[in-house]
């Protein structure tokens, strides 16, 4: 298992699959299909059925039935797409076994350290996977990837399991907020799902944050500034005083736990025009909507400052938080807790700071908690993944099928 399993997220990292922000087609970025293509290709050689491939990215396919009982069909999903955050181009996974805990010289000037990210102490011993320190890793999502055709490899190989129909989906486009925008939940057909697209070893999550995208363009006035006084208009200035106007103890790397943030993403800027683009973030719907109205009113204010043509806002909601859409099917949570201790994992309940495709699949029909994968670091080029831990994932998928089967077929 192992050995295929580390073959498999190898091949898929050296793909790029960066996902683009500002793009009207889905998926975003035409390379995306490359590793599509690919998996399509695997999942027909390892003779599972229904695979395809639609215009817009989305893979899926299905592990048949191997009884006549009438067991439940289960999904597993997981994001082939990279952070626009940092370059997926040229990955170069480097493979550290036997870690020592102390630090990683990924290439000159790039050193992964326990300094930095003191979780790292905790995997001594273990085989750690890194990129060269240029680039991310794309652990998020394709751990996630080949882990679930590594369970279902082994589900293959090992028919005394008894399942249901085991659904597959790989999606594009999750890292900008996109991810379920042409999932057909209909023809997915499964009667729950798990997306793979968590982080520490025992991650399961079934509450997210309420997630909205805001941005804020100020327009300005360019004057020689020999002979500026009184006429130019700086558009970055007013964009400063309207950063300033959000609580700065607010932002994401004061903020842990439950507590939301405003996020200052991107900025496009120059004397003209400045753009300003924001992700604002809560697990209280309450407080995600005052966050929203507290954006708005900043823009609001300078607009009455300034004058109504100074700058142009926009607040759109992106998901909500899927715990409403679960509590009333707790048995999907409470078996999946199950499947991990039963694969040797301690699970560890806990709110994604963040979203996944889940969380828009579970309003759209779909109840589907989130499970980890041993990725760290994600979106940065200290991205690194945990193949032990990424084993257990996969043992945690298989757990989940056969406890399903068992505790149904009785």
């Amino acid at each position: 298992m192992r050995k295929q399993l580390l073959e498999r997220f190898l091949r898929y990292v050296k793909i790029d699959t960066q996902s683009a922000e500002g793009q009207a087609e889905v998926p975003s970025t035409e390379k995306q299909f490359d590793l599509a293509r690919l998996l399509c290709q695997e999942m027909e050689a390892m003779g599972l059925k229904d695979v395809s491939l639609d215009s817009h990215g989305y893979v899926m396919g299905t592990l048949p039935a191997n009884t006549a009982q009438a067991l439940p069909r289960i999904g597993f999903i997981a994001h082939m797409d990279t952070s626009p955050d940092a370059s997926g181009q040229g990955v170069k996974p480097i493979l550290w076994e036997d870690y020592d805990g102390g630090e990683l010289t990924l290439s000159p000037g790039n050193v992964l350290s326990p300094a930095d990210f003191p979780e790292l102490a905790r995997y001594k011993g273990c085989t750690l996977v890194t990129s060269d320190g240029t680039t991310l890793l794309g652990a998020d999502d394709k751990a996630g990837v080949a882990e679930i055709l590594t369970a279902i490899e082994y589900l293959q190989q090992h028919p005394e399991i008894l399942h249901g129909d085991i659904r597959i989906g790989f999606t594009p486009d999750e890292e900008i907020g996109r991810g379920p925008d042409f999932f057909d939940v209909k023809r997915f057909d499964a009667d729950w799902a798990y997306t793979l697209d968590g982080s520490a070893e025992g991650e399961l999550e079934y509450e997210n944050f309420n997630g909205a995208a805001a941005s804020v363009t100020f327009y300005g006035l360019s004057v020689h500034p020999g002979y500026a006084k009184d006429k130019m208009v700086n558009s970055m200035l007013r964009a400063a005083e309207f950063i300033q106007m959000l609580p700065p103890a607010e932002r994401p790397e004061h903020t842990e736990g439950y507590e939301g943030f405003y996020h200052l993403h991107t900025m496009e800027a120059s004397l003209e025009r400045t753009t300003l683009s924001y992700i604002l973030r809560d697990h209280d719907r309450t407080k995600f909507e005052h966050r929203k109205a507290v954006f708005a009113a900043a823009a609001e204010y300078l607009k009455q400052k300034y004058g109504e043509k100074a700058l142009d806002y926009q607040v759109k909601d992106q998901y909500y938080n899927m715990r409403m859409q679960l509590e009333p099917v707790m048995h999907v949570i409470d078996l999946a807790r199950e499947a991990m201790q039963a694969a040797g994992v301690q699970p560890q309940v806990k709110a994604i700071r963040g979203g996944t495709d889940g969380a828009r699949l579970s309003f759209m029909g779909l109840p589907c908690p989130n499970l980890f994968t041993g990725g760290h670091n994600f979106h940065g080029r200290f991205e690194y993944a945990v193949v032990d831990t990424m084993e257990k994932a996969v043992r945690t998928i298989v757990e989940i099928v056969r406890l399903s089967g068992e505790k149904t077929g009785k």
